[in-house]
């Protein structure tokens, strides 16, 4: 069986969506003839933990961990955050109003941090791996960024050794919706770029988790870019059964940030009389706006904001939903926005409201598959349509089974394992 080399910052025990894409892959690599050596950070710094990651990484495979250094405790000091406080992108998901600490520090991460905060970890990854990979069997090398510290360990671990290198984005490099809020400077604008560049001309194969995404790298020097989506995993629901309440619940799981405020669907909420009660159930980090939003317009809706919670908690709110609510990013790359979540939204096969615009990319999917509608965020009758209908009739909904399954980790993983067997 070929190796390849997976060089990864998100890794058991990191929860939340971020780890899951790599896991995933790393879980059914092996039955498409590939088996990985994984290589992870053994003291990150991550947002969330969720130990029950663990039971998806494979027996057999050989897991490496090296230290990194990060600033996150620094940081956590400096603005008064508590030690075990989550700390995801303060410029999305906001615990507070920012304050001139915060803003400086999202100054000092766009300058000086190149490509992000893991940026010291690239170079004694590289040596260590450099040396790792002349001693040991490896056909290629897999990586997944962001953070982009990744994509430039596997950039200089390809010019070191000449191995095969695929080179995977979760979300672009400088395309990425928040890079215009990190404060970039001219001349730290222009590192990031030639980093970038240097990436896209380097990888034998590039892979992202959508397709207006591949077509916007293509548009700035990247060549022959191809789609690996998110998915979900099948043993991820293969225990849930659906549990009805008294309430029409709607359900968002992860992060809801200031970049896409369902304001107006929020004034829907509080201005209708439905058939039944409406229950807004919000799962993960919620920006201080969206909560004052959510407690001033949800008046005539039950809420409940629950914080973060386990994953099997968060996909079994989901199985129990009447409606998900998906909003995108209000950002130039909407168009091309998969959340992870979308996925696993699919395979409860619930009714899904897509928040954001009508091409793209997450609006065709959920179109293709039969579970939902997606409006514009000022389109307000066109939702509260939405909702009646579903009130009445949740049966005008025929999600379409055989086009959610393309969308399985199994099948996304089948796609790595033929891009890597084509540049090996």
């Amino acid at each position: 069986m070929k190796k390849v080399l997976v060089i990864t910052y998100y890794w058991p025990p990191a929860g939340g969506i971020s780890v899951l894409r790599t896991l995933k892959i790393v879980k059914y690599l092996q039955n498409f003839g590939w088996e990985p050596i994984v290589y992870a950070p053994s003291n990150a710094h991550y947002p969330y933990t969720d130990d029950k990651n663990s039971s998806d990484i494979p027996d057999n495979i050989r897991v490496i961990k090296k230290p990194i250094v990060e600033p996150f405790k620094t940081f956590k000091f400096l603005t008064g955050r508590k030690k075990e406080e989550p700390l995801n992108s303060i410029v999305q998901v906001r615990d507070r109003e920012p304050s001139v600490i915060d803003k400086f520090s999202i100054w000092v991460r766009g300058n000086f941090f190149i490509p992000d905060a893991r940026s010291l970890w690239i170079k004694p990854s590289v040596k260590f791996l450099t040396k790792f990979v002349r001693d040991n069997q490896v056909d290629a090398i897999f990586t997944d960024g962001p953070p982009h510290t990744n994509t430039y360990i596997g950039n200089l671990l390809k010019r070191n050794t000449g191995l095969p290198w695929l080179s995977d984005y979760q979300d672009p490099w400088t395309q990425v919706d928040y890079y215009k809020m990190l404060r970039i400077g001219k001349r730290a604008d222009q590192k990031h770029k030639a980093m970038e560049q240097e990436c896209f001309h380097r990888a034998d194969k590039i892979t992202i988790a959508s397709l207006t995404w591949a077509r916007d790298l293509e548009a700035i020097g990247a060549t022959d870019v191809d789609v690996v989506y998110y998915g979900y995993d099948e043993d991820d629901f293969k225990d849930l059964k659906k549990e009805k309440s008294d309430f029409f619940d709607i359900v968002h799981i992860g992060l809801l940030g200031i970049d896409r405020h369902p304001i107006e669907f929020f004034e829907v909420l509080a201005k209708n009389k439905f058939s039944r009660t409406p229950r807004l159930l919000l799962a993960g980090q919620v920006d201080i706006e969206v909560r004052n939003s959510v407690e001033k317009l949800a008046s005539n809706c039950k809420v409940e904001i629950l914080g973060t919670v386990h994953r099997t908690e968060a996909l079994q709110l989901a199985k129990n939903a009447d409606l998900l609510l998906l909003p995108l990013n209000k950002a130039e790359n909407a168009n091309g926005r998969l959340p992870g979540k979308l996925y696993e939204y699919l395979r409860t096969q619930n009714p899904i409201l897509g928040l954001g615009p009508s091409a793209s990319d997450a609006a065709r999917i959920i179109r293709t598959t039969g579970t939902g509608e997606c409006f514009e965020y000022a389109d307000s009758s066109g939702q509260e349509d939405f909702l009646m209908r579903l009130m009445n009739d949740q049966s005008v909904f025929n999600p379409k089974m055989s086009e959610i399954e393309r969308y399985s980790n199994l099948n996304q993983t089948k796609m790595v394992a033929h891009f890597l067997d084509q540049i090996s």
